[in-house]
Order: C-alpha cells, then sequence, then structure tokens
C-alpha cells in the first residue's frame, strides 16, 4: 500500500505543471474517470475515493483501503479571427491533467482520505502565428483535500480542508493597437485555502447528497493588473486587479440504483458572477445539470452521461473601452465557451484488489462572436471564436 501511495503522489506532481482547459467555465465537469464517464456525476452518487472532492460525505463507501490515481488526456480546438484578419487556430491543443485518491475506512462509522487533483485551467496559445497578438495564456488549478466522512445509519456527513494551488501566465503584443509587449512578469504562482462541505443519505438502492464548496481567493501578482495596463493609452478604464478568485459552488443528486442499473442527476450553481476577477471579466452564474447512467455486470461496468452549463460569459458593451477589452480578453484568451458534453466509460476488475476506469468526453463546437469596436476606433469590429474538445481518462484502482 504505501508504495502505491508513493507512485500515486509522485504521479501527480509530476503531471500538475501541464496546463489544463477545462469545460464547466473554466472547471473539469467531474474529478474522477468514473464520474466523467456519468457527465460529471458525484454528489449524489459515490464513486468510492475519487467522492473526495466532489462530496466528502461519500468517501465511506470504501470498505478497507482504495488507492487511485490517474489522469485525463484534454484535446481542445479553438479557433480564434480577430476583426476579421482570419481563423487561427491555437497551438495549446494537448494538456494532461493529474488526479490521485486515497481513502481509508478506520472504523463502521468513521472514513477520511486525501485528494490530488487538478481541477480547472484554460489557456490558448498563438505566439508562433504571427496573428491574434501573439496570445499565449496559461491558467492551471490543482488542490489537495483531506476528506474527513461520518456515517451511521444511512446519513453521512463530510467536510474536506482544501489548499489549492494556482499558476497564470498571460503574454501578447498590442503593437499595431497603441501599445506594445505586454509588460507580465512571467509565471505567477499563489496558494489558496478553502473547504468542501458535503451530507448524504442512503436507503433501499437511494442516495441523495448535498455539497457546498467555499470560495477561494488567489492572487496572481503581474498577471491580469499588468495585461490591462497596455490598454492603458487606448482606455485608460480596462485596468483590472491581480485577483482571481475561484468561485463557491453548492449543488445536490440524487441516483437510484435497480438490480444491475443506476440512474443519476445531480445540479450545481457556480457562483461565478460574485468571484473577484470573473465578474470584473463579465462571467455570470452558471447552473450545471448532469445526466448519468451505470450498468454492472459481475466485474465490469459501463457508464453514459450528459453535462449542459450555460457559456458564463457575457457579451459586454464592445463600443465602450472595458467592454471591448473584456470581450478580448474572454475570447482570445480565456474562451470557456462550450456547453454541451457527451460522455461514456467504463469499469473493469482484474481482481478483488485491482481495476481500471476509462472514460471519454465529447464537447461539440460551439461558436460564439462579440464587439471590440472600440479597439477599432468606434468602427463595428468582432472576435468570434470556436471551440470543440475532446478527453480521455484513465485511472488505476487499488484496494486492500
Amino acid at each position: 500500500m504505501k508504495r502505491s501511495i508513493k507512485i500515486a503522489v509522485a504521479a501527480a506532481i509530476a503531471l500538475s505543471a501541464t496546463s489544463a482547459f477545462a469545460t464547466n467555465g473554466d472547471h473539469l465537469i467531474g474529478m474522477g474517470a468514473k464520474a466523467r464517464g456519468m457527465g460529471g456525476i458525484g454528489i449524489g452518487m459515490s464513486h468510492g475515493a475519487e467522492s473526495a472532492l466532489a462530496n466528502p460525505a461519500l468517501i465511506g463507501s470504501v470498505k478497507g483501503t482504495e488507492v487511485s490515481f490517474g489522469g485525463t488526456i484534454f484535446m481542445p480546438d479553438v479557433e480564434t479571427n480577430l476583426m476579421g484578419a482570419g481563423g487561427v487556430k491555437s497551438d495549446a491543443d494537448l494538456s494532461v491533467i493529474p488526479e490521485v485518491a486515497i481513502a481509508q475506512k478506520v472504523s463502521d462509522n468513521f472514513s477520511w482520505g486525501i485528494g490530488m487533483f487538478g481541477t480547472a485551467g484554460m489557456g490558448t496559445d498563438y505566439r508562433d502565428t504571427g496573428m491574434n497578438m501573439n496570445m499565449v495564456t496559461n491558467l492551471q488549478l490543482m488542490q489537495f483535500a483531506v476528506p474527513l466522512a461520518y456515517k451511521t445509519n444511512g446519513f453521512s456527513v463530510g467536510v474536506a480542508p482544501v489548499l489549492q494551488y494556482g499558476s497564470l501566465d498571460i503574454k501578447y503584443k498590442l503593437i499595431g493597437f497603441g501599445g506594445s509587449e505586454s509588460t507580465t512578469q512571467g509565471v505567477a504562482q499563489d496558494f489558496g485555502a478553502g473547504y468542501n462541505l458535503g451530507a448524504a443519505y442512503e436507503t433501499n438502492g437511494l442516495t441523495v447528497g448535498a455539497s457546498y464548496k467555499s470560495s477561494i481567493d488567489m492572487t496572481y501578482k503581474g498577471q491580469i493588473k499588468a495585461a490591462t495596463t497596455q490598454f492603458n493609452g487606448l482606455m485608460s478604464t480596462a485596468i483590472l486587479s491581480d485577483n482571481l478568485e475561484q468561485p463557491a459552488e453548492m449543488g445536490a443528486g440524487i441516483s437510484y440504483k435497480m438490480a444491475n442499473n443506476t440512474f443519476a442527476f445531480d445540479y450545481k450553481k457556480i457562483k461565478w458572477g460574485s468571484a473577484k476577477g470573473y465578474k470584473d471579466f463579465g462571467w455570470e452564474d452558471q447552473n450545471v445539470y448532469m445526466f448519468g447512467y451505470q450498468f454492472t455486470q459481475d466485474n465490469w461496468a459501463l457508464r453514459a452521461g450528459y453535462n449542459y452549463a450555460k457559456n458564463p460569459i457575457k457579451e459586454q458593451n464592445g463600443a465602450t473601452a472595458q467592454g471591448a477589452v473584456n470581450n478580448f480578453f474572454n475570447l482570445l484568451g480565456f474562451p470557456a465557451i462550450v456547453e454541451k458534453h457527451y460522455t461514456v466509460g467504463g469499469s473493469y476488475a482484474f481482481n478483488k484488489m485491482t481495476s481500471l476506469d476509462l472514460a471519454y468526453v465529447y464537447v461539440p463546437e460551439t461558436t460564439e462572436s462579440y464587439s471590440v469596436a472600440a479597439m477599432n476606433g468606434g468602427t463595428p469590429a468582432a472576435i468570434s471564436t470556436k471551440h470543440s474538445q475532446d478527453a480521455v481518462s484513465m485511472q488505476l484502482n487499488f484496494n486492500f
């Protein structure tokens, strides 16, 4: 067991240096291959150790000690056309996102665990295109949590203190638009702390759950403020702070297991509209709806799911300085505009100790076009972005 834990931790640290490009805003639709195979389901259905961040109350379903580690190969396809110059594809088209989870039942009532997940991020890369202002952005977020759960008579509660690591890098060249190359000072990093709360009740195949995730305040010195300051000569109102707070979340879920079939539904609200930084760029709260199905038979399982959340980025008034700058950064640097996610997955148990989970997520193309007229002397002009995604997740589980 100790060897498995060391391998899992080492994998998470090694992979955390790679970028992520997430999908409910800048969040992954789910943590772990089981959840991702079911459209992100995880609030009202236990996935064992994988439940560490989704709903800490549900880790109590493990029977002994469970160690899971794996990752997601994320493949976004982003193309942006700035002011009619022609569509250019971003080179940020491949990321590896790590995940490690450990859960242990200490007694009939008490369980604890450790979770380390790449949870969110996004970015684009136009540095070698000679177009789109050579924009390069990269936001990465990873969370470390220690879930604690207590269960009695089918009712369970859980809490997970969370430590979050984040990094942000923004670069571009404003030459030709009244400015110069951005003066951001390389990658900025920060740590923040928060907590997750969860509760669940299980009876006769029915599980209902609820969860709350606190906001986590992050500051990336020399990034957002420096990036927007470059517009000062053109539009002085565009300067923003370096705060980029990960928003609070609240949700509820329900699942029902009938023989070999499990049907599940989760809902959560992501509070982008009140999060520092995101609200400055005009992001709005996001309602996320998740539908999942699982079929189990002997030592294997099949899963399918659907995840929908409306684009949280509202178009700003591009005839104003602030509106044009927000539209510019949102679509060129942080195009979190996709809405629909179709998922499939499966599991295979090689023996009582070892199993493998797989998941695939397909995101059809979404296109948005926002005004940036104020960047064009008031003459009508737009920025248009197309965004689609594919992702493959794999996870190994060891039970002791």
